[in-house]
C-alpha cells in the first residue's frame, strides 16, 4: 500500500486508516493511503480521478507546460532536512512518493477557508485570463516562497520558467510576484514602472493633460501580508516514517509493473544484477516520456533515490563528486554555492556547466531530473553531456562484481560497447575536475527559445595550454544535435595539438570541423545549413573567449580584443519585464459603484488562483461513464480497404467501437465528416473511437485497432495545390483605380514574395467533451469547451437524427480558445455523442495534447506574391497582390479567411490603384481554421514586407515611407467603406513620442557602428483592424436576465468565456444599468436551454453585440421598475423587487440585439465589410547574435485605439496577450510535417510558444484618450485580436538589425525575411564566412526531413 499526505483545503483535519504496510504521501494536509497503487499511475491523474483535485490542470502530459505544477515535500532523515520543490504531476509515478508530502492549488488556499496572498495578488493583478494555468504559476511561486521567502528577481523568473501562458503575455503576472521580491527593486505594480510603496508621479506626455489618465491597474494597499508562519508544516508522522523505514525495501506491484525502492546501494545492485534491463528511475522524466510517447513497457522498475550513496556531495582534492541520483537544480545550487568559494582557475568547468544549468528545461524538470539520468540517457540535444565529457568528468560505477572507474567521452556517449555500462552497472557518482590555470572551458547552446526548450545544437569545447604560453597542449569539442548522440571532433582537435591559437588555427580549425562532423541533408529535425554553421560560429566564439582570457592573464603579451571582436562574446540574458500601462480614467461625475470603465477584477481571477473553477473535464465523474479516444488515420490520402477492431473488443474494460456506420443521422457536414468514411483525407483524420471503462483501456484499445489503406497522391503544399488548380471556392478579389496606369506612373517596379508559416493555438485546454444521455425523449446534455454552443447543438441534433431542443449544450468556461474551438468541438461533441447513443451510456472525451495538435489544425500557412510601382520620393502608385493560403483537407473557415486576407490587405495604406486577389488551397493537410487575426496577421505582414522592400530600394528610412502612404483623414477602403484615419494618424504619433523613436533610432545606429557581431533594430508599425463580420447576422446576440425576490440578479447571454473577461464586462454592464452595486450581479454559465440560436463567440465582437443584449434586457427590467422605484425614490434596491413581485410584475427580460450592419458585394467588390475599425501603432526594439540567430526583445512600445474602455484592466491585458502571441508568430512558432504529410510539432518539446524570457524588457501600452466610437455600446471597441499583428513590429525589428548586417558586410540591395524569424532564419540572413564556408545541398537531390508547406 502507498501513503502519502495531500495538502488541501477541502478539509482541515487528517484521516487515517488501519491499513497494510502501505505507501503514504501526504496531500493538502489529507493522509492518504493507497492500497493498490500502481506503477502506471501518475501523480496528476491520480489527483484528479482519484482524489477528486481538479484545481491540478492536464496541459501536455509531457512536462512542458507547467499546468500540472505541485509541490513535493521530503524530509531526509541523514541531514533533518526538509526539502520543497515543484514538480510536474504529469511524469510523476504515485510510487515514487511514498513517504512524502504533495500540495496542490487546493491547499495553498481556497475561497472557502483563506485565498492564500499568492492567490489573492495574482487575481487582483489581472494575472489570469483563462485561468487554465493559473494554479501551475501559483504552485511554482509557492514552491520558491517555501524556500526562499524572500526571493530574487532572478529566482521569481527562474520558477516560471516551465510554466507557459497562451492568454497574458506573462507581464502581469511577472509584475505580480516581484511584489514578493526581497530584493530593494521595484515591484512595479503602480503601472508606471514605479513601486506600489512610491507615491504615484505624473506619467502623462503632454497630449495627456488634462485627460485624467491613469497607470494603476490594481491596488497593492489592499494586498495581504505573506506570512510564512501560516503554512503547512511538514507532517510529524512522515518524519517517524521517513526514520523507521530507512532500512525497509518498498515494492509495489501493479497491473504490468513491479517497483521497487531499495535502500543501500548493495541491495540495488543485487536488484540490477537480477533485473538488468529494469530501469533506474529518479525523476522519471526521460523513461517516463519513453513510456508515454512510444509505448515503452517495463516490467520492472527501480526506484534507488533512499539510497545514500548516490546523492554523495565531495569536495575531494581532484574535483567535486556529484552522486547520480542528484537533481540538476541540486546540482546548480551546489555550483552556485562553491564557485564563490574556490579559485577562479578551479571552476572552469563549473562556470561552464552553470550556463546550461540556468537555462536547461524548467524548474520542475530541473527539480525532479538527476544527474545519472541525464548523463545515461545521452540524448543529443542534451546540454551537460558535452561541457562534463570537454571536461574530462569521470563516472564512478559499480555492479555487483565490483566497482570501476570509467571516463564520460565521446565513446561513452556514443554507447561503444567498451566504453559503457554493462547491464549489471549503475552510474553511483560523477567526478567533475577542477580547472587548471592554464584550462579554457566554455559551453554553447543555441535553442528555439531561451529557456525550457532543448538546443539545436550545444557544444562543449576545452583547450589547455602549454604552461604561460598559447600553445595547445589538449584540445576538447564536442558538440550535441548533430546525430543520434553527442559527437566529438577529435581527430581535428589531434591535428591542432602543438599549434597557437591564433587566426590561422582557427581557419584550419574550422576547416577540420566541417570535414570531420558531417550532417546529412536529410537529418532528422532538418534546419541542417544553420546546424553546421553553428558547428564554425561555436568554434569561434570560443577562440575570442580563449583570447578573452588570455589577455585577462597575460595582458603584457595579449592585446585587448578589437571592439568589433568583443561584441561577439557572451549570450543574452533575460531580464525581468517591467510594464507600464496607462488609460484614461472615468469621469470623475461617475458614482463609485458604476463599475464600467474602471479595471476591475476576472469575474474568476480568485477561482483561477485557488483550482476551483471548474473547466469541461473538472466535471465530476457521472455514473456507468465511459472513456473515448480516437482512431486517427496515419495516411494523408488514402482509401481505407477494411477497419478490424476484433482485437480491440479484447481488450478488458473495453466496451465497444464506434465507427461511421453507427451515425444514426448525418455524419458531420456536406464539408467535413466526423468519422472518416470509405475515404482518409489527412493524416489525424478521426476514423473510430474505442470506448472503455477507463481512459487507460481506451488508449489500449486504440493501438490494438488495425486498418488497411490503399493510398493516393496527397497534395500538401501550396505549390502543390497550384499546380494542380486545387482549390476551394472562387477566387476572391478587390479592386480600385487603374493598375495599369499605376505602373505607367511609377519610377520603379519591384516584384517579390513571401512565405509566412501557420500557427498551433496551442490553448492550454486541449479540446474537451462530457455527453451524458437524459434517458428520455432521447435528450442528451453536452458539456463541451467551445466557442460556439449552437454549432455544437445543431451537428450533434442532426448525427443523432433529433430535434436540435433535446440538446442541451452547456459551457462554463474555456482554458482558451484563440478561435481554435469554432468548428472543431462539435465534430468531437459529434464522437462522443454517437458513442454515447450507441451504448446508452455517459461519454467522456478528451484530447492528449499531441492529439489535439494532430487533429485541429491552426493558422493557415500563407503565400504572397507582389508587384509594387513607386515614385523615387516613396509614394506607392499601383500593387498587384496575388495571396494563396493552405486550408488543408476541408472548407472549414478557410473562405471567410481568404475574404479577409483580401479585404485587409492594405492595412493602414491608402494606395490609388491596388488590385488584391486570393485563393484557398485544397490540400492534404489538417483543416487549418479560425485564429485570432482571422488572415490579417498574415496579409498584414505581407504588406509590410512589401512596404520595407521599398524603403530599401528608395534608401528612405521606412518611417517615412510608412507615413507618406498613410490613410489619413476621411477616406474610402479599397471596397468603398467609408474610413475615418484621424485616430490612425493619433496613434502613429502618439507611438513616435512615447517610444521616443527618434533618439533611440539614433541611439541604435551607434550601437551597430561599435558591434560587429551583435546588431540592434528598431521599427516601428501602424495598424489598421476591421472588428467583425461581413455579414450582419453574425453580429446578432440575445441575453436572459433573472431577478430574484432577494433582489439577486443572474445573467445569461449568448457569449462564451474564452479568457478574455467578456463575463466580467456584462456584469458590470448590468450593474450600471440596474443601477446595483456588483455583487449582487451573478452569471453562471453559456448555455442553449437560456439563450438559443447563439453565434460564435469571435472576431472581438462579443462583448459589443452581447453587451448591448445585456443592456437591452436590463433597461426593460429598469423600465418595468420605475414606477415602483418613484413612488418609493429612497427605498432599497430589495423593497422594489419585493413591491414589483407582489404587484406581479414580471422580473425577467429577453434582451435582443440585431447587430451591427454588415455586407459585402464580391460580384460588384464594393460593401460596408466591417461594422467598425480599432487603429494601433506599436513601435519595438531588439538586439540580434548574428553568430547564432538568438534575438532579444528589449522594448516594445503600443498605443492602442481602444475608444472608452468597458474594462480597461481586461482590454490591456488583451492586448499584451495578443502581442506576444504575434511574437510567436512572427518570431519562433514553427509547424513542421514531414513529405509525407504527417505533422512532426505536436507538443511543447517539439513547438515553442513565447515563455517569460520572451517578454520585451520594457512593455508599455497606452490606450489613446478622448475617442469614441458612437455605434458600440458606451463607446467601447473590441481589441481582442488586433494586438497580435503588432508582433510584427519585432520581426520588422529583427528585419532593421539584419539590414544593418548586411549593409556592413557589403550586401546591398533588396531582401526578403519570411516568417516565423527563428534564430535559422536570423542566422542565414547575416551571411558571413562561416556561412560561406559550410557544405551545401542542391535541393532535389535529397529528400528534406521537412516540407515547407506555405
Amino acid at each position: 500500500m502507498l501513503s502519502v499526505f495531500f495538502y488541501n483545503n477541502l478539509s482541515r483535519e487528517c484521516f487515517y486508516e488501519d491499513v497494510r504496510p502501505p505507501l503514504i504521501s501526504g496531500n493538502n494536509n489529507k493522509k492518504i493511503i493507497e492500497r493498490n497503487a500502481d506503477p502506471e499511475t501518475l501523480l496528476l491523474f491520480y489527483l484528479r480521478k482519484g482524489l477528486r483535485l481538479s484545481g491540478t490542470k492536464y496541459g501536455c502530459g509531457i512536462g512542458g507546460c507547467g499546468a500540472c505544477t505541485v509541490m513535493i515535500s521530503t524530509y531526509e532523515p541523514t541531514s533533518k532536512k526538509i526539502m520543497h520543490y515543484p514538480a510536474n504531476s504529469c511524469l510523476l509515478p504515485i510510487c515514487s512518493l511514498h513517504g512524502s508530502a504533495v500540495t496542490t492549488v487546493e491547499g495553498v488556499g481556497s475561497t472557502k477557508t483563506r485565498v492564500h496572498p499568492i492567490q489573492e495578488r495574482l487575481a487582483k493583478c489581472h494575472g489570469s485570463q483563462c485561468g487554465f494555468c493559473t494554479p501551475g504559476m501559483v504552485m511554482s511561486m509557492y514552491a520558491l516562497l517555501r524556500n526562499h521567502p524572500d526571493p530574487s528577481m532572478e529566482q521569481i523568473t527562474a520558477a516560471l520558467d516551465g510554466n507557459l501562458c497562451r492568454c497574458t503575455g506573462y507581464r502581469p503576472i511577472i509584475d505580480t510576484y516581484k511584489s514578493f521580491a526581497g530584493e530593494t527593486a521595484c515591484c512595479q505594480l503602480r503601472g508606471t514602472g514605479q513601486c506600489c510603496l512610491d507615491k504615484e508621479e505624473d506619467v502623462c506626455s503632454s497630449s495627456d493633460k488634462g485627460n485624467q489618465m491613469r497607470s494603476d491597474l490594481c491596488s497593492p494597499e489592499e494586498f495581504q501580508p505573506i506570512d510564512p508562519t501560516q503554512e503547512f508544516i511538514f507532517p510529524p508522522e512522515l518524519m517517524r516514517m521517513a526514520q523507521e523505514q530507512q532500512k525497509r525495501t518498498l515494492v509495489f506491484h501493479g497491473g504490468r509493473t513491479t517497483w521497487i525502492s531499495p535502500t543501500n546501494l548493495r541491495e540495488l545492485l543485487e536488484l540490477k544484477a537480477m533485473y538488468p534491463k529494469a530501469p533506474l528511475v529518479v525523476g522519471n522524466t526521460s523513461v517516463g516520456l519513453e513510456m508515454k510517447l512510444d509505448g515503452v513497457h517495463h516490467p520492472v522498475i527501480i526506484h534507488p533515490t533512499r539510497i545514500p550513496d548516490l546523492h554523495v556531495v565531495n569536495n575531494t582534492n581532484n574535483g567535486l563528486v556529484i552522486g547520480a541520483a542528484c537533481c540538476l537544480a541540486q546540482l546548480r545550487d551546489i555550483l552556485m554555492k562553491v564557485v564563490p568559494e574556490l579559485p577562479e582557475e578551479k571552476t572552469k568547468i563549473f562556470r561552464a556547466l552553470l550556463q546550461p544549468l540556468k537555462t536547461l528545461a524548467g524548474e520542475q524538470i530541473r527539480s525532479l531530473a538527476s544527474l545519472g539520468g541525464h548523463i545515461v540517457s545521452r540524448g543529443s540535444t542534451w546540454d551537460l553531456n558535452p561541457v562534463l565529457a570537454a571536461g574530462n568528468s569521470v563516472l564512478s560505477l559499480a555492479s555487483k562484481d565490483g566497482t570501476r572507474q570509467i571516463p564520460l567521452n565521446d565513446r561513452f556517449l556514443a554507447g561503444y560497447e567498451n566504453a559503457d555500462l554493462k547491464p549489471k552497472e549503475i552510474i553511483v557518482s560523477v567526478l567533475i575536475p577542477y580547472s587548471k590555470k592554464n584550462d579554457f572551458v566554455s559551453a554553447f547552446r543555441q535553442a528555439e527559445r531561451r529557456k525550457n526548450a532543448v538546443s539545436v545544437v550545444n557544444s562543449g569545447m576545452r583547450v589547455l595550454f602549454k604552461p604561460n604560453t598559447d600553445i595547445i597542449m589538449d584540445l576538447n569539442i564536442l558538440y550535441g544535435g548533430i546525430g543520434p548522440t553527442t559527437v566529438s571532433a577529435k581527430k581535428s582537435c589531434q591535428r591542432l595539438i602543438g599549434r597557437q591559437w591564433n587566426e590561422q588555427m582557427l581557419d584550419e580549425a574550422c576547416k577540420l570541423v566541417l570535414g570531420e562532423i558531417s550532417l546529412s541533408p536529410s537529418a532528422p529535425g532538418g534546419k541542417v545549413e544553420y546546424r553546421r554553421t553553428l558547428l564554425v560560429s561555436f568554434l569561434f566564439k570560443f577562440y575570442l573567449e580563449v583570447l578573452y582570457g588570455l589577455n585577462k592573464m597575460f595582458p603584457a603579451r595579449y592585446p585587448d580584443l578589437s571592439k568589433k571582436n568583443m561584441s561577439a562574446l557572451g549570450a543574452f540574458h533575460s531580464e525581468a519585464p517591467q510594464g507600464m500601462q496607462t488609460y484614461q480614467d472615468v469621469n470623475p461625475a461617475q458614482p463609485p459603484q458604476d463599475p464600467v470603465g474602471r479595471p476591475i477584477m476576472h469575474q474568476s481571477g480568485v477561482k483561477h488562483a485557488t483550482g476551483e473553477a471548474v473547466y469541461c473535464n473538472d466535471i465530476r465523474a457521472v455514473d456507468e461513464e465511459l472513456f473515448l479516444a480516437v482512431v486517427t488515420s496515419s495516411r494523408a490520402h488514402a482509401k481505407i480497404v477494411t477497419i478490424d477492431v476484433s482485437e480491440a473488443l479484447k481488450v478488458p474494460r473495453v466496451v465497444d467501437v464506434v465507427t461511421a456506420e453507427d451515425v444514426p443521422g448525418k455524419n458531420g457536414t456536406e464539408d467535413e465528416q466526423a468519422y472518416a468514411k470509405d475515404e482518409v483525407i489527412c493524416v489525424g483524420q478521426i476514423v473510430c473511437a474505442v470506448v472503455a471503462e477507463s481512459a487507460v483501456q481506451a488508449k489500449r484499445g486504440v493501438e490494438k485497432v488495425k486498418i488497411e489503406y490503399e493510398d493516393l497522391e496527397p497534395i500538401l503544399t501550396i505549390e502543390d495545390a497550384i499546380k494542380h488548380n486545387s482549390y476551394f471556392g472562387k477566387e476572391k478579389k478587390i479592386e480600385q483605380g487603374n493598375i495599369e496606369e499605376g505602373f505607367k506612373s511609377a519610377d520603379e517596379i519591384i516584384e517579390g514574395e513571401i512565405h509566412i508559416g501557420g500557427q498551433e493555438h496551442f490553448y492550454l485546454e486541449t479540446n474537451s467533451v462530457l455527453v451524458v444521455p437524459r434517458g428520455e425523449d432521447n435528450e442528451m446534455d453536452v458539456h463541451v469547451s467551445t466557442q460556439d454552443a449552437a454549432r455544437v447543438q445543431e451537428l450533434v441534433a442532426s448525427a443523432l437524427d433529433v430535434q436540435s431542443s433535446k440538446i442541451m449544450c452547456h459551457t462554463k468556461r474555456v482554458g482558451g480558445a484563440f478561435g481554435g474551438k469554432v468548428t472543431k468541438p462539435a465534430f468531437f461533441a459529434v464522437v462522443a455523442a454517437v458513442a454515447a447513443n450507441k451504448t446508452g451510456r455517459p461519454i467522456r472525451f478528451t484530447l492528449e495534447r499531441d492529439e489535439d495538435m494532430l487533429i485541429t489544425g491552426g493558422r493557415h500557412p500563407f503565400y504572397g506574391k507582389y508587384k509594387v510601382g513607386f515614385t523615387n520620393d516613396g509614394r506607392i502608385t499601383a500593387a498587384d497582390i496575388e495571396s494563396y493560403i493552405n486550408a488543408g483537407c476541408t472548407l472549414d473557415e478557410s473562405e471567410l479567411v481568404i475574404d479577409y486576407v483580401v479585404l485587409k490587405t492594405d492595412n493602414a495604406y491608402k494606395i490609388p490603384n491596388l488590385r488584391v486577389r486570393g485563393r484557398a488551397c485544397k490540400t492534404n493537410l489538417p483543416s487549418n481554421t479560425a485564429f485570432r487575426g482571422f488572415g490579417f496577421p498574415q496579409s498584414g505582414l505581407f504588406t509590410e514586407s512589401w512596404i520595407a522592400t521599398v524603403a530599401t530600394q528608395t534608401g528612405l528610412p521606412h518611417e517615412k515611407i510608412r507615413e507618406i502612404n498613410m490613410y489619413k483623414g476621411a477616406n474610402l477602403t479599397p471596397f468603398k467603406e467609408e474610413l475615418d484615419a484621424t485616430n490612425l494618424v493619433k496613434c502613429w504619433k502618439e507611438c513616435m513620442e512615447k517610444s521616443e523613436y527618434y533618439s533611440r533610432k539614433t541611439a541604435v545606429e551607434e550601437f551597430n557602428k561599435q558591434n560587429y557581431w551583435k546588431k540592434k533594430g528598431i521599427a516601428i508599425i501602424p495598424m489598421k483592424f476591421s472588428v467583425g463580420f461581413n455579414a450582419t447576422l453574425y453580429h446578432q446576440a440575445a441575453a436572459l436576465v433573472h431577478i430574484y425576490t432577494d433582489g439577486s440578479v443572474l445573467v445569461t447571454h449568448g457569449g462564451i468565456e474564452l479568457g478574455q473577461g467578456i463575463h466580467t464586462k456584462m456584469l458590470q454592464i448590468a450593474s450600471r444599468e440596474l443601477k446595483v452595486p456588483l455583487s449582487y450581479v451573478h452569471l453562471c454559465e453559456t448555455s442553449t436551454i437560456t439563450v438559443p440560436n447563439a453565434i460564435v463567440t469571435a472576431g472581438s465582437i462579443g462583448s459589443d453585440v452581447n453587451g448591448k443584449a445585456v443592456q437591452n434586457a436590463c433597461q426593460i427590467l429598469r423600465k418595468r421598475l420605475e414606477p415602483i422605484i418613484n413612488k418609493n425614490p429612497k427605498g432599497k434596491w430589495e423593497d422594489w423587487i419585493t413591491e414589483a413581485h407582489q404587484q406581479s410584475v414580471s422580473l425577467s427580460a429577453t434582451g435582443y440585439f440585431r447587430g451591427y450592419v454588415a455586407n459585402m458585394n464580391w460580384d460588384t467588390g464594393e460593401g460596408q465589410a466591417f461594422p467598425y475599425f480599432v487603429f494601433g501603432a506599436a513601435c519595438s526594439e531588439v538586439e540580434i547574435d548574428c553568430l547564432t540567430g538568438d534575438h532579444k526583445n528589449i522594448r516594445t512600445d503600443i498605443v492602442m485605439d481602444a475608444c472608452f474602455s468597458i474594462n480597461p484592466a481586461v482590454d490591456i491585458g488583451q492586448i499584451e496577450g495578443a502581442f506576444v502571441q504575434g511574437v510567436g508568430l512572427y518570431t519562433m512558432e514553427e509547424i513542421k510535417f514531414s513529405p509525407e504529410g504527417e505533422q512532426y510539432t505536436l507538443g511543447p518539446d517539439a513547438y515553442k510558444i513565447p515563455a517569460v524570457c520572451d517578454v520585451p524588457e520594457q512593455f508599455r501600452v497606452y490606450l489613446l484618450p478622448n475617442s469614441r466610437n458612437p455605434i458600440a455600446i458606451y463607446s467601447s471597441k473590441g481589441i481582442g485580436e488586433a494586438g497580435l499583428f503588432l508582433g510584427c513590429s519585432v520581426f520588422f525589428a529583427i528585419w532593421d538589425a539584419v539590414a544593418a548586417v548586411r549593409k556592413e558586410r557589403g550586401l546591398t540591395g533588396t531582401f526578403t525575411l519570411n516568417s516565423p524569424l527563428t534564430p535559422e532564419r536570423i542566422r542565414m540572413a547575416c551571411a558571413d564566412n562561416f556561412t560561406e564556408m559550410i557544405p551545401k545541398d542542391k535541393p532535389g537531390t535529397y529528400k528534406p526531413w521537412a516540407i515547407d508547406i506555405a
